[in-house]
């Protein structure tokens, strides 16, 4: 499905926001995500990406300007219905609970009198975690125990899902799985995904990337037109370059520019 053709289903339109009594941190926020959008959520720590996370998800209300989720106002929406259109998952997750990975993964089904259609062992074989529904969450890997919340996120419903910094302190290998395991999760149940991080080069793999600085958004679109050396050193104050490989790849330039 082309990007043209796909609907909205998160709207954020001209949206402030401030903490306590200090100036507005988020001033005019603009953007909006489509139906089966995979987009990077890219900025340095503290440039306000987790506010923003926040704000599309309801989490925090704005002091002015609107967020609708499928052209219903979010502070309208009550949290059971919310929880069955969007899911939020934090940069830090709590795993000093008495669970196993199947019982975690069965609180998806909160939002709901009625199941829906997808079961727990669907959600556990497709974020490959069959054999750990007996495990305690504290004897996964980090890489796993994300993956777990992922699954309660498909069994809870949600067409859209957005991650706070899911990579953070993840091994390498770990990152590229759950990269893939998100992009097998849009393909094949049409979810769009927003996810926040400040890795320049993660934020290559994504279809649309959102550049922000201190509250702003500074860039959007496609990673070749947004990730230019002048955008990184504006978003990052670091002097580095993104190219083109022979075979069609990308990757960032460390090279000294002068």
């Amino acid at each position: 499905m082309c990007s043209a053709s796909r609907r909205n289903i998160l709207e954020l339109d001209g949206v402030d926001y401030a903490y306590g009594k200090r100036d507005r941190f988020i001033r005019g926020l603009s953007f909006s995500v489509g139906e089966g959008d995979f987009v990077g959520l890219l900025g340095a720590n503290g440039s306000g990406k987790s506010t923003i996370m926040k704000l599309a998800s309801g989490l925090l209300r704005p002091s002015a300007g609107s967020v609708r989720l499928w052209g219903r106002d979010l502070a309208a929406v009550g949290h059971r219905d919310r929880a069955k259109l969007i899911s939020y998952l934090p940069q830090t997750l709590d795993i000093n609970v008495p669970f196993t990975v199947g019982e975690l993964v069965g609180m998806g089904l909160y939002p709901y009198d009625i199941p829906p259609a997808m079961t727990v062992a669907e959600a556990l074989e497709m974020t490959g975690l069959t054999d750990k529904a007996d495990a305690r969450l504290t004897d996964l890997s980090g890489g796993e125990r994300r993956r777990t919340f992922i699954a309660m996120t498909l069994l809870q419903g949600a067409g859209l899902l957005m991650l706070d910094e899911p990579l953070a302190n993840l091994d390498i290998k770990y990152q590229i799985e759950l990269v893939r395991l998100l992009r097998k999760l849009r393909l094949e149940r049409n979810i769009s995904v927003v996810m926040a991080l400040h890795d320049i080069n993660m934020a290559l793999q994504f279809e649309k990337v959102m550049l922000v600085k201190e509250g702003n958004l500074i860039g959007e679109g496609s990673p070749e037109n947004v990730l230019s050396r002048s955008m990184l050193k504006q978003a990052f104050d670091v002097d580095v370059e993104v190219r083109r490989s022979g075979n069609e790849g990308v990757y960032i330039s460390l090279q000294d520019h002068f």
